[in-house]
């Protein structure tokens, strides 16, 4: 086994913090493609392209093969089928649509998120399209994490000047995200009949921050920004006594629909920091090989932060661990894994890192242990990160090796 030096001995819910570019939201700067001028009246803004675009898929097929998903893991639960002798093509379906995810309208899943560590506090517009039967346009479907619903603006034409209004507390955590689900994307003649955004004009605190170029796609599409949200986050206190900060999200221009002028937006969610933790009471050994609570611990850098959707592990000795599910566990003949292995890459030393599964062995101070069971909390804990150590990449949480969560920035 490789030499582990520096470890500390956690009974912590351990995050991420990385240092930051600005400590107020109104000061941040965001990470364009290209800048642009809007008008040659106006002053100059950054223009966003898609850092990302994934396609979404609504079809009859992708039903299907969820209704399959579900009778799948139906099977699994009740004890019909055994995880260990699972067909690869069973495997494959599984993987391609988590277990964490109620079904195919389901955004984010159970799953450790950025919205584990709070959200938005509210979501106005400024104006919306009157109910129609059992349909709604309010701007809460825009945040409610289910691509079924939309927002639909609510004046004659189609829109532009109209806007969405998110409202965030001073403590909320930093978005470093913006994901915009554009149009009304439950069907491909819902998503066709009715208009789209093409540029949609952000504003931060009501200040002119980016401009997006949405594509005309049924798809998620990313767009990277430096941290915005408070960045001192060492006194807590403090940080709840911060002042609400707004995201706005103007109509600047569309894409006609071939059927109706109404402009629709399914979905604006948020990716971040602040939020990727191990739980309050985990004890650390330090280095001169003392024990402490985490809160206690003398660690380069500590944080306070309240989370939610947290997961436990138990393991073959008895041993249990409160981590949020990307946090990097050491596994034998894996090397590092977690539960959500694409959130886990945004970490230095984690680009490539495995899933993990019920039975998979990790790597303790004193050998290995057997994973059995895996569950899934409610509520909201106190948790503590460490975003730097002095030495090394990694130390021991419960007994287990664990990676620090250090972002790629």
């Amino acid at each position: 086994m490789k030499h582990w030096t520096y470890l500390l001995i956690l009974t912590i819910i351990a995050c991420t913090n990385p240092q930051q570019k600005a400590n107020r939201p109104d000061t941040l700067d965001s990470n364009p493609v290209t800048t642009e001028t809007e008008n040659e009246y106006e002053q100059e803004i950054l223009n966003l392209n898609p850092s990302y675009v994934h396609l979404l898929d609504f079809s009859d097929r992708a039903k299907a093969e969820w209704t399959l998903r579900d009778t799948l893991l139906s099977q699994l639960s009740t004890g019909k089928k055994d995880w260990d002798k699972l067909t690869s093509e069973e495997e494959a379906l599984l993987e391609k649509y988590d277990e964490v995810f109620e079904d195919i309208w389901d955004i984010l899943g159970g799953g450790c998120s950025w919205y584990c560590g709070g959200g938005s506090k509210e979501v106005t517009a400024s104006s919306y399209l009157k109910s129609q039967s059992s349909n709604n346009y309010e701007p809460k479907n825009a945040h409610d994490l289910n691509y079924k619903s939309a927002w639909v603006e609510g004046v004659p034409g189609y829109g532009k000047g109209e806007y969405l209004m998110y409202t965030f507390e001073g403590k909320s955590p930093r978005i470093t995200e913006i994901i915009v689900v554009n149009g009304y994307v439950k069907s491909e003649a819902a998503y066709r009949d009715n208009s789209r955004v093409k540029k949609l004009k952000v504003y931060l605190n009501d200040k002119p921050y980016v401009v997006l170029n949405l594509e005309d796609k049924i798809a998620n599409q990313g767009f990277k920004v430096e941290p915005i949200g408070n960045g001192n986050r060492e006194d807590w206190k403090a940080l709840e006594t911060k002042p609400d900060w707004t995201l706005k999200f103007e109509i600047l221009e569309v894409y006609k629909g071939l059927k109706y002028d109404d402009t629709a937006i399914s979905e604006i969610y948020f990716d971040g920091l602040d939020v990727h933790c191990f739980a309050k009471g985990t004890k650390v050994q330090l280095a001169d090989n003392e024990t402490k609570e985490i809160k206690s611990a003398k660690i380069e850098k500590l944080e306070k932060v309240i989370h939610h959707g947290l997961v436990r592990y138990k393991f073959e000795s008895g041993i249990e661990i409160t981590a949020t599910q990307d946090h990097p566990f050491r596994i034998e003949n894996k090397g590092w894994a977690s539960l959500k292995p694409d959130k886990s890459k945004q970490y230095k030393g984690f680009e490539n890192i495995e899933k993990i599964y019920i039975g998979d062995l990790f790597l303790t101070e004193k050998g290995t242990d057997k994973l059995i069971s895996i569950d899934f909390l409610e509520g909201e804990q106190e948790t503590y990160t460490i975003s730097r150590l002095r030495y090394g990449d990694n130390f021991i949480a419960n007994g287990l090796i664990v990676g620090i969560e250090e972002l790629n920035y």
